[in-house]
């Protein structure tokens, strides 16, 4: 009997724990969504189009720079690269720390074109992703609050655009589903060791195909942020990093190099490899290393050219392989409606 008596009460008090943990946990879920909630907006799921209010977005860039990163002196266009002084530009192929990004982008746009199909490339060896130094066009994405991103949590690169002022990252970066967009983004290019030389910006607007606010199709994981940086009317971002340039409907297989910033490191990770089309809308590029904070990243080719950023299928990738929407006639589209809204 005592031993039945004590068995009953010790699942009793089984069940109460687990009920207690349930609701302490459905609590905490409450509360996290709650949170999250104070840092989204619906824009226009239909359109795609999400318009920034300044003051929600002023306050996250202060926030970014009062914590997790501090504004420095951005280098001289000599000091961006191992190539020739003054052009930022350094060998196709080289690869790893000490070397200042692939091609850094000079003020005033895309340099000229480095062929990688001809020579001057090769794959990383091992396919396993390693640091590389920042560079200017390249950055990390930041939703400074009580979102649980509070870090960097995504990257981007500044596209050309008429009004450089563009950006391009990963949908489900900027995208919470059925939340909607988030109003917290700040994007630091050349982010390195909690510096940030190039300043924050942060979005005036954003935009998404359509297809992806309505269910998150992965073919259509791509987005552009035009952005503008607090405290400095007239600036343009390209004026201030350089660009790369977007190509649609690229030619694949393709050379390419892919470039992010893991959630856990203060500095970008690169690699280099083959991209090869996944399918009708997916673009791959196997390698392994490449982690959560890559998103959004660019996959770049002929050293600044970019034909995907990290996403589309399982959200980016698994350990060994980084996917992408495919660069086709709709993120055109997304692209070109970016460049023409006031």
């Amino acid at each position: 009997m005592f031993t039945r008596v004590r068995g009953r009460a010790v699942r009793v008090t089984l069940l109460v724990g687990v009920g207690c943990a349930l609701l302490i946990g459905g609590a905490g879920l409450l509360w996290k969504l709650h949170a999250m909630a104070a840092y989204v907006a619906d824009g226009d799921p239909a359109e795609g189009s999400y318009v920034q209010e300044a003051e929600p977005a002023d306050r996250a860039a202060a926030a970014v720079l009062e914590g997790p990163a501090r504004e420095v002196t951005a280098p001289g266009p000599a000091a961006r690269g191992t190539g020739t002084p003054g052009t930022g530009v350094r060998s196709p192929g080289a690869q790893g720390p000490g070397v200042q990004g692939s091609d850094a982008q000079s003020a005033g746009g895309p340099p000229a074109a480095v062929p990688w199909r001809s020579g001057g490339w090769r794959p990383s060896d091992p396919l396993v992703a390693r640091p590389t130094e920042a560079e200017p066009a390249i950055g990390a994405l930041f939703s400074p609050g009580e979102d649980a991103d509070q870090d960097h949590h995504c990257s981007a690169s500044v596209v050309h655009s008429p009004g450089g002022d563009l950006v391009a990252t990963a949908a489900h970066c900027v995208y919470r589903g059925i939340l909607g967009f988030r109003t917290n983004l700040v994007f630091v290019p050349g982010y390195h060791d909690g510096q940030a030389p190039y300043g924050a910006w942060v979005p005036t607007r954003i935009d998404v195909d359509p297809r992806w606010t309505e269910d998150q199709d992965p073919d259509y994981d791509v987005a552009f942020l035009r952005v503008r940086r607090p405290g400095h009317p007239g600036e343009r971002l390209e004026d201030t990093t350089g660009a790369q340039t977007v190509r649609f409907g690229p030619e694949l297989p393709a050379p390419a190099r892919v470039v992010g910033y893991p959630n856990a490191t203060e500095y970008p990770v690169e690699c280099f490899n083959t991209a090869r089309a996944e399918g009708p809308a997916q673009l791959r590029l196997d390698c392994a290393d490449v982690p959560d904070g890559t998103s959004g990243g660019p996959v770049l080719t002929d050293a600044h050219t970019l034909i995907g950023v990290v996403g589309g299928r399982d959200g980016g990738g698994d350990e060994k392989t980084s996917y992408s929407s495919l660069f086709g006639d709709g993120v055109r589209a997304v692209y070109e409606r970016a460049v023409a809204a006031h």
